[in-house]
């Protein structure tokens, strides 16, 4: 089956640092992985690289065997919610319709039915009360819920998502879990840069675990284990959630 994303030799640097260096995977549809590794491992990077937002220095990346430019419409992005600038003047409604301007076109304004979809994608997130309510105004965890729907209204098949666990409350975290296990069980692809090294085997049936390159990649129950997190790692975790192996 063709890999929904195919990553070969990829390189990537900060102020001449490689942060990533000969990085290679292949996705498969329809699974959920979690991406995994120390502080400064370079997962965010390896997010924004394949997206074209960072520069790579170099590597092929193909997405359904294509080019991104030719299927970035398939593609939804959920950036690390401390990148964001909150206090941009603009309410939830606003930041979900952002992710139909791919089809309502960006000197357009939007129809009612692009409203009425982006209001349904607020609704999943349990966040229809909030759809004129300025993000500034929002907790943590509202604002990733808010972030999530915009992706959702894209109606991708490729979901990329950079710590939406982070920082928010558990009902908030259960909420982001069910949409993504939702979108699995709609046949969807979704990569998550995770944070949580106790909750990857309750989460997730793939994991990829980085440090500026592969350390292992593949079905949960099989790559996760003690070794590959001390590999990971470099003997700097004490945990013993993983298995033995």
């Amino acid at each position: 089956m063709l890999p929904v994303l195919s990553v070969d030799g990829l390189s990537a640097s900060y102020r001449k640092n490689k942060v990533l260096d000969d990085v290679v995977f292949d996705v498969s549809p329809g699974t959920m992985t979690s991406i995994v590794g120390p502080n400064g491992a370079g997962k965010s990077t390896l997010l924004k690289t394949i997206l074209e937002l960072h520069p790579r220095l170099a590597g092929k990346i193909s997405f359904f065997g294509s080019s991104y430019q030719k299927v970035k419409s398939r593609i939804g992005y959920v950036p690390q919610r401390g990148s964001v600038d909150w206090d941009f003047p603009t309410n939830a409604l606003d930041v979900v319709l952002m992710g139909l301007y791919g089809k309502i076109g960006w000197l357009k304004w939007p129809k009612r039915s692009h409203r009425e979809k982006a209001m349904e994608a607020l609704a999943e997130m349990g966040m229809a009360d909030y759809a004129s309510r300025q993000i500034s105004q929002l907790s943590g965890g509202q604002q990733q819920r808010v972030f999530l729907a915009r992706a959702l209204v894209m109606d991708a098949d490729l979901y990329f998502l950079d710590e939406p666990l982070a920082g928010v409350d558990a009902a908030t975290e259960r909420a982001i879990m069910a949409t993504l296990n939702l979108l699995k069980s709609r046949g969807r692809t979704v990569l998550v840069v995770h944070h949580d090294l106790q909750t990857v085997e309750d989460y997730f049936d793939h994991v990829l675990l980085l440090n500026r390159t592969v350390i292992a990649h593949g079905p949960t129950e099989k790559t996760f284990t003690e070794s590959n997190i001390y590999r990971t790692y470099g003997g700097t975790l004490r945990w013993k959630g993983a298995k033995s192996g």
